[in-house]
């Protein structure tokens, strides 16, 4: 059960818990937006007690969620990782360099950075540009089909193919195990864990021949022969070398393509946005930003304090975890005016937090905005309007923010 700062901030006809946003139907359901308004409104940062996650504190705010992760050395990534779902005492421990603390993270982080530099977006514009196209020109008109599986999945999983140097004709196996990575349900059953466990331990395994063959061969712009050939990773132990995949494949697939899904379902949602982005191009750029904050592909960040604390008011314990709510603090309304909307040409849609803030910024971001630019540039091109024919099938999980199916039909306007 949830407490509330002021109890009497409660609408009566509410369950007692109604406050605990980490549970999974809200996400399922898409009903987080009531419960995070009033979060914002009265308790911006909020103990949860009782919860499948165990205690935790809710940062619903901006200006808190970017305080905390300006303090790396307070509010550790390391401590207990990332997610609200601890690790459990038997778990094979598979650490990434998001989830750690400086140095460890700042060197990690370094040796994979040259990949997503401003020289090498602009080196990969053009493949960009044509797998897109490519993809576009295949699909139906004037029938039902689902865009997540014929465009968000391909283009993001051809991506990380490349980014990889992966086999193309396996690369679905990187949508399969970003999945199985990215669910942070699968904690509550024993039997889904060991199965997790074993797609990662199958991953690994694949990865590892790669980076064998890469081991004598000279330097390459890929990720793995990057880490082959760096001091900070050439060594790395096995379950550290899995869990520096697993962040570059979820990180790289499913924030992508769920913003690519997100895009196309608020288009759709308004109209009247969509009709001011048609008439008007160069407002795609922008656009991109805004779906972004809109969507926020990645939920909660999560912090644990190393030493007793005050948030807002709020007396944070070391030890104590805390998640920071990109979903909410993108619906600032303080912020964002009329946030829940999405508006083409917000003045301010650049100031978002869907990549966090800080040591830890999404080290993707500019090939995440370019993949959708891209996307958008070139439906433009067409002249192609998506129009959703049914809601979406959504991730059931208080992570990844993200879209099982979405059944569209396309157009041209």
């Amino acid at each position: 059960m949830a407490t509330a700062m002021r109890s009497e901030s409660f609408p009566t006809e509410q369950p007692a818990d109604w406050l605990d946003v980490s549970r999974a139907e809200l996400y399922r359901e898409h009903r987080w937006q009531e419960p995070f308004r009033h979060l914002r409104a009265h308790a911006p940062v909020h103990r949860v007690e009782h919860s499948s996650f165990g205690p935790y504190w809710s940062v619903s705010t901006f200006k808190p969620i970017q305080h905390v992760e300006s303090l790396p050395e307070l509010f550790s990534s390391e401590a207990g990782g990332i997610t609200l779902a601890d690790r459990l005492a038997d778990d094979y421990a598979m650490p990434m360099f998001i989830a750690r603390d400086r140095p460890k993270h700042t060197e990690q982080r370094r040796t994979v950075a040259p990949a997503f530099t401003p020289s090498e977006i602009t080196r990969m514009s053009g493949d960009v540009r044509r797998r897109t196209a490519e993809i576009l020109d295949a699909l139906p008109h004037g029938e039902t089909f689902d865009w997540v599986d014929r465009v968000s999945i391909e283009l993001t999983t051809q991506m990380l193919a490349i980014l990889f140097d992966f086999p193309w004709e396996d690369r679905r196996k990187l949508t399969f195990w970003s999945d199985w990575a990215g669910d942070i349900e699968l904690v509550h059953n024993e039997a889904t864990r060991q199965e997790r466990l074993g797609h990662m331990f199958e991953c690994m395994a694949y990865f590892k021949r790669l980076w064998d063959a890469k081991i004598d061969k000279e330097p390459m712009p890929d990720l793995i022969s990057m880490m082959v050939h760096s001091e900070a990773m050439r060594n790395m132990e096995d379950n550290e070398f899995i869990g520096n995949l697993i962040l570059l494949i979820v990180g790289g697939n499913d924030t992508t393509r769920n913003s690519m899904t997100g895009g196309i379902y608020a288009l759709d949602k308004f109209p009247d946005e969509r009709a001011k982005l048609e008439a008007d191009p160069g407002l795609i750029p922008n656009t991109v930003q805004e779906i972004i904050r809109w969507q926020t592909p990645l939920a909660h960040m999560r912090r644990t304090a190393t030493a007793d604390a005050e948030l807002e008011g709020q007396q944070i314990k070391a030890g104590d975890k805390l998640a920071l709510w990109y979903i909410s603090g993108n619906r600032d309304e303080t912020v964002f005016e009329n946030a829940d909307k999405l508006i083409v040409d917000r003045p301010n849609a650049r100031r978002h937090l869907a990549f966090g803030y800080g040591i830890h910024r999404c080290v993707g971001a500019r090939l995440a905005e370019l993949q959708i630019q891209v996307l958008l540039e070139e439906m433009a091109k067409r002249r192609m309007r998506v129009h959703v024919e049914e809601e979406p099938v959504r991730v059931s999980a208080c992570f990844v923010n993200g879209y099982r199916t979405l059944p569209v039909r396309i157009e041209t306007y």
